[in-house]
């Protein structure tokens, strides 16, 4: 069993969804964010924008991961690229492409290419590269060009500009299910999750990307979602309802190509370091 290398670089057909004013204002609650943007429905959560996305990533997937090891995926890293602000009602056309494939150890990662235009004008909007790790997997053959970059900066951590810490609720996981609709088990059935070596119940990888953006944006921009140019996280560790996530920032410089403010930030949950090689680039 292996991954099928051989269909990296393959781009599947084009998926149509409308960005959900409810759904929108419903994943941002769901993520205790209060932005006033967000609860007028002007602009949606900026990691919304994997919601109206899953079918087109579903394709890829079901494509070249056997369907005997879905259950084994494990998010690893999710870059998103935001062309402009998502708007509410805006019917969003992607595509999805098999990007790359890497043998790691004893599991392999498999990276999904989404590129999201406005179906009214064709304009850009939204660009990610999804990675999965499906574990117990080894060997097999590489496939694909690298993904890009956003591993933390040397010295960055000489440049801290902020931390923010934000709680999670006991019923967090089931709020964001409702609002994403991610329905993993593990996210929300206490005995699967043990069954699968964890301690209990985990809160979705996702939705601890949402709450890091959002300190990420309360501290360097201003609270303004229109400014954030990109946010990308390689998830490391576990986080337990009830818990506590502390955001910590850092200057990295300015992207000089782009005119960009780029940050680094790293997130930590009772000791663990749950998020790591976070990267932001803000627009002044």
């Amino acid at each position: 069993m292996a991954l099928a290398t051989h269909k990296v670089g393959t781009r599947y057909g084009e998926h149509r969804e409308v960005v959900d004013p409810e759904r929108a204002k419903a994943y941002a609650a769901a993520t205790n964010d209060d932005n006033e943007a967000y609860r007028s429905a002007a602009i949606a959560p900026p990691v919304f924008g994997v919601v109206p996305t899953w079918t087109a990533l579903g394709l890829a997937l079901a494509d070249v991961v056997p369907a005997e090891a879905m259950v084994r995926i494990v998010h690893g890293e999710q870059d998103m690229r935001f062309h402009q602000p998502l708007v509410p009602g805006t019917t969003l056309a992607t595509a999805a492409e098999a990007y790359s494939v890497r043998p790691a150890g004893s599991a392999c990662r498999y990276t999904v290419k989404l590129t999201s235009a406005d179906a009214a004008t064709g304009d850009p909007v939204l660009e990610q590269f999804v990675t999965m790790v499906v574990r117990d997997l080894p060997g097999g053959e590489r496939g694909g060009p690298d993904k890009p970059d956003h591993r933390f900066p040397p010295g960055a951590r000489d440049h801290k500009v902020g931390e923010q810490s934000v709680h999670v609720d006991h019923d967090q996981t089931f709020r964001y299910r409702d609002a994403s609709g991610d329905n993993m088990a593990i996210h929300v059935d206490d005995a699967v999750a043990r069954s699968v070596g964890l301690p209990g119940i985990i809160v979705h990888g996702l939705c601890t990307m949402a709450m890091a953006g959002r300190a990420v944006l309360d501290t360097v921009a201003g609270g303004d979602p229109a400014r954030l140019k990109r946010l990308a996280v390689r998830f490391s560790e576990f986080v337990l309802p009830g818990e506590d996530l502390v955001t910590t920032i850092y200057d990295a410089g300015r992207d000089g190509a782009a005119a960009l403010h780029v940050y680094a930030f790293e997130v930590h949950s009772n000791g663990r370091r749950c998020i790591t090689h976070g990267r932001a680039e803000v627009a002044a």
